[in-house]
């Protein structure tokens, strides 16, 4: 048989694998002032002139505390057998203190109800980037109380839930919180202090430590407790040593940062080292590391574009290329003499190169790092401009070469030994994009932000397709 007669064999998934969406509670929900909940760092980030693309706010968003039925229905349609969401601390905890609000912990009882109704796991994330802004008046992530209150939040959060979700995730990407948040300044809550942004990295770990404690101490054994890390897949433009040590040095900040106490108990001597000039972590106190050090269940990666870096030639000049939003400072503490280049190949609309070898690499990665720990693709996905047709149809054939390229990927890292247990496509829908906007159309489901309507794009039904049968159906398939 010639060999372009040769059968194709189809891409296929293990019985059990999940095929999911994501999304997070300040990108969706809308109802920013109902039912006692009060401003998050998002809330006031937004509403502050020029911080978000023509001044956009996630006020409305895609109305999602209104429409999570019809919502989780569409997610019936789709096939899905998992959705990870956020819980919003503001709607639960208004001042990150205190008793609950249980008109807001309702909101969420209904929803995790409404999906396993549906067939649908739920995976609840505790932790996307909505701290109370109350918290951040106290002083935020760099202060050590936050950690605390972040614990009794997810304690909250667990008796309320626990007994009906099984996957719980503490933080999603610690890594924008810490040096978006309070280095670069690209997100809330806006601040500029690369000494604080390490602070914040270190309150952070230990928010995820406390946090997977009080949930284990509310929560059935049989319950999942994991974080989402966004480590970078950084790359050397050449094998000189200045050009590892860079990467070395990005990868620490990205990676070694968040799973080196995470997973190891302990910072990359190397980070401390480069950090030195910043700061001398004395506010690693006695028996934090044990409290980070937390046994996980799982771990979730979410990866979208690898890294490309050098050592920085003293005479070139210019923005930095790293991918995170525009700013005169940079989101990388003590990594000035690090230079970031633009990958090549295509890209996204994001600006970001579309690389999904990557993202084997990745999952290769920390099944080094982690032996015998699940993992998760917790997000993964592209933002395209997405625009119906004449009939209301919206076809983003870009959307489904992405994700079989990436899913393939996933798929190969499974045949090479590692445990992947599941996939959550970002995101469900159109939404919220932080300091984009609503510019960037991450959704495999269209939403027309004028009427709210709902219109699954052709890769959601492809998406769909192989959530039903287990394999990749072919690029072109619909």
């Amino acid at each position: 048989m010639p060999e372009s007669a040769q059968p194709v064999t189809p891409v296929t998934f293990p019985p059990a694998f999940l095929w999911g969406a994501a999304t997070s509670a300040y990108q969706i929900e809308g109802a920013v002032r109902e039912d006692g909940r009060t401003p998050s760092i998002w809330d006031t980030f937004s509403h502050t002139p020029g911080k978000t693309a023509g001044g956009e706010t996630g006020d409305i968003a895609v109305d999602h505390y209104h429409r999570y039925r019809d919502d989780v229905a569409m997610m019936a349609d789709l096939g899905l057998t998992a959705y990870r969401f956020s819980v919003s601390w503001p709607r639960v905890q208004p001042t990150g203190r205190g008793p609950a609000v249980q008109v807001g912990l309702d909101f969420y009882r209904r929803l995790v109800d409404e999906l396993l109704a549906h067939g649908i796991k739920p995976a609840v994330t505790l932790y996307h980037w909505d701290l109370p802004q109350e918290l951040e008046d106290a002083g935020g992530w760099p202060e050590r109380d936050t950690a605390y209150r972040f614990a009794e939040y997810a304690q909250l959060v667990g008796e309320a839930l626990g007994d009906r979700v099984e996957q719980w995730i503490t933080l999603n990407e610690p890594w924008c919180s810490a040096f978006l948040g309070y280095a670069s300044g690209v997100h809330a809550p806006g601040r500029t202090d690369a000494a604080a942004s390490l602070k914040a990295a270190h309150h952070l770990n230990l928010a995820h430590g406390l946090g997977a404690a009080a949930l284990r101490s509310v929560m059935p054994a049989r319950n999942s407790v994991a974080l989402s890390l966004n480590s970078s897949v950084v790359r050397p433009v050449t094998q000189d040593p200045a050009d590892l040590a860079a990467a070395r040095r990005i990868d620490d900040l990205s990676s070694g940062i968040f799973h080196g106490p995470i997973l190891h108990g302990a910072y990359p001597k190397t980070l401390l080292e480069a950090t030195a000039s910043l700061t001398d972590w004395s506010f690693v106190e006695d028996g934090d590391l044990a409290a980070i050090n937390q046994p996980l269940d799982a771990l979730g990666l979410n990866y979208y574009t690898p890294t490309l870096v050098s050592a920085a030639d003293p005479d070139a000049a210019g923005p930095r290329a790293d991918g995170h939003g525009e700013s005169d400072h940079s989101p990388w503490p003590a990594a000035d003499d690090v230079m970031f280049h633009q990958t090549p190949g295509e890209r996204t609309e994001m600006g970001w190169t579309i690389d999904a070898t990557g993202l084997h690499e990745l999952i290769m990665r920390y099944t080094r790092e982690a032996p015998g720990l699940p993992l998760y693709v917790t997000e993964n996905g592209a933002a395209y401009d997405d625009k119906p047709d004449a009939d209301g149809r919206v076809h983003d054939p870009e959307r489904i070469a992405y994700l079989h390229a990436h899913l393939s990927e996933v798929r190969r890292a499974i045949t090479d030994g590692a445990d992947v247990r599941g996939y959550y496509l970002w995101s469900l829908m159109d939404n919220f994009e932080w300091a984009y906007g609503y510019g960037k159309r991450f959704g495999a489901v269209y939403v027309d932000y004028a009427t709210q309507a709902r219109t699954p794009k052709s890769s959601a039904l492809w998406y769909a397709r192989a959530a039903r049968s287990g394999a990749l159906p072919e690029v072109d398939a619909l």
